[in-house]
């Protein structure tokens, strides 16, 4: 199915961007896992990746630095000659009560999240255009829909501009890429369930429809579709995954 494509997924060196690089490359395509701090976690998903016989290609690279997103880039274009698909995954989250948040670490999760995907999406498409193809899908977050949690108000800030952004992507793109956004809800990463009370996430899981926190496989599953050909008419959209919730 993805044969000879090439797919950057950011943050990919452990969760949800860990699960996209693995499943594509179940699929036979070739993966560039981008990380930031933890060189042995890429390496791991890059040796899960490579027994399935694609290409891959790691590159370290903080997306809140656009002079590093220009090297990735370039990188991956003098690697493979080109880029069809990317995934903008990473992103941070720094959850603190409300009288503690800082300008400094909301500047910096607006940084990370939302400015990193706009200029990862910028240079990347830059090659998706010359050869009028691309597929591009933003993972945000059901926080950035008419959920409210003011400990967490910076990241869900930067979700929310993650919809809009695209939105007008898939405008500026139009019609070589189609762009589409991926919002889960609850999913079972060491990062989300990190220091949460298990009492907690047992009260999340009754207002969840099928009862269980999802899993970052079946998010990779819905990724993989919407940057395959059998999707080629989803554009502009912006998928919940969740398992029904209220």
């Amino acid at each position: 199915m993805f044969e000879n494509k090439i797919a950057l997924i950011t943050g990919s060196s452990k969760g949800i961007g860990a699960a996209i690089a693995k499943e594509l490359a179940s699929k036979k395509c070739n993966v560039v896992i981008n990380y930031n701090s933890d060189l042995t976690s890429a390496l791991k998903v890059q040796e899960q990746c490579q027994k399935y016989g694609v290409q891959t290609l790691i590159i370290k690279a903080d997306i809140s630095k656009e002079d590093e997103i220009i090297n990735m880039i370039e990188q991956i274009i003098t690697t493979f000659g080109k880029l069809d698909i990317l995934i903008n995954n990473a992103g941070i989250a720094i959850d603190t009560l409300f009288e503690e948040k800082t300008k400094d670490n909301f500047m910096k999760t607006l940084d990370i999240n939302l400015v990193g995907t706009f200029l990862v999406s910028k240079y990347a498409s830059v090659y998706m255009l010359k050869n009028k193809y691309g597929k591009i899908v933003n993972i945000t977050s059901t926080n950035g829909i008419n959920k409210y949690f003011p400990m967490c108000l910076d990241y869900d800030a930067s979700k929310a501009g993650i919809i809009s952004l695209t939105h007008n992507l898939a405008l500026q793109f139009a019609p070589y890429i189609n762009v589409n956004a991926v919002a889960p809800g609850w999913v079972g990463t060491e990062n989300e369930l990190n220091n949460v009370d298990q009492e907690y996430i047992k009260l999340e899981e009754e207002k969840i429809f099928l009862r269980r926190i999802g899993t970052p496989e079946e998010i990779a599953k819905l990724v993989s579709f919407l940057v395959s050909d059998d999707a080629s008419y989803i554009n502009n959209e912006v998928i919940r995954i969740d398992g029904g919730t209220y």
